[in-house]
């Protein structure tokens, strides 16, 4: 795993930022340019000038409102980090949408506030999602996998990738990850080392096709019905 990447203020973390409303930029843009380690070096209003100017400013994180007049800051997340696999997304929103938040996850965001978030955990969520952590609140996406656990009709058709999975291992360590084990107590629970389930772990991120723990803790929820049955306990 990479080391957490750090800023200073010679080498400032390099902020987008994506809102329809200009008073919000400007709010947003003062409050960040007002930190010695991070600059906003650009922004926009609506989702045609994000993907046409953000990845020529190449930012460190993009802050991207969810809901805009002519379309979503998921799809841009999605597109920018298409051409910038390692921009960092902190998707912004007014709602506490559990649709959405999914979505967010799907698309490879980094972290996913309320607009309601204090001036300094905003700054603070900036920073850590630029150094290649992880900004998604836990109670909120907590929530959300008991949703579609509970619902699993609510949830889209399997994934072809779960099909490319080594049945039982890797099935087995995806599903503890779907209900939240670290690396060492999904080593506990199967008898592995460490290193050994980390290994497992990149391997099966890669089958699936995402990048981050939390995408593969969504796409377990598939798992549960299925694949869960009937297997004993380690």
């Amino acid at each position: 795993m990479a080391e957490p990447r750090t800023f200073s203020e010679q080498d400032p973390i390099r902020v987008f930022l994506l809102d329809d409303h200009e008073v919000v930029r400007r709010g947003i843009t003062d409050l960040l340019d007002a930190e010695p380690d991070i600059t906003v070096v650009g922004d926009a209003g609506t989702v045609q000038h994000a993907l046409a100017r953000g990845p020529a400013l190449r930012p460190h994180v993009a802050v991207l409102d969810v809901r805009l007049p002519d379309g979503d800051g998921i799809t841009v997340c999605r597109e920018l980090r298409d051409q910038m696999p390692d921009l960092a997304c902190l998707m912004l929103t007014s709602f506490d949408d559990e649709d959405a938040l999914l979505d967010a996850i799907m698309a490879g965001a980094s972290g996913y506030v309320l607009k309601q978030i204090k001036g300094s955990d905003l700054v603070s969520a900036v920073r850590t999602v630029a150094s290649g952590q992880s900004m998604l609140d836990p109670a909120t996406t907590a929530r959300l996998m008991r949703s579609l656990r509970a619902d699993p009709a609510e949830t889209p058709s399997t994934p072809p990738e779960l099909a490319s999975l080594s049945p039982p291992r890797e099935r087995d360590i995806l599903a503890l990850i779907g209900d939240g084990l670290t690396n060492r107590e999904i080593g506990k629970k199967l008898y592995l080392s460490e290193k050994t389930v980390k290994n497992h772990i990149s391997r099966l991120l890669a089958k699936l096709g995402v990048q981050r723990r939390v995408q593969a803790a969504v796409l377990a929820t598939h798992l549960e019905q299925p694949d869960t049955q009937g297997r004993p306990a380690k």
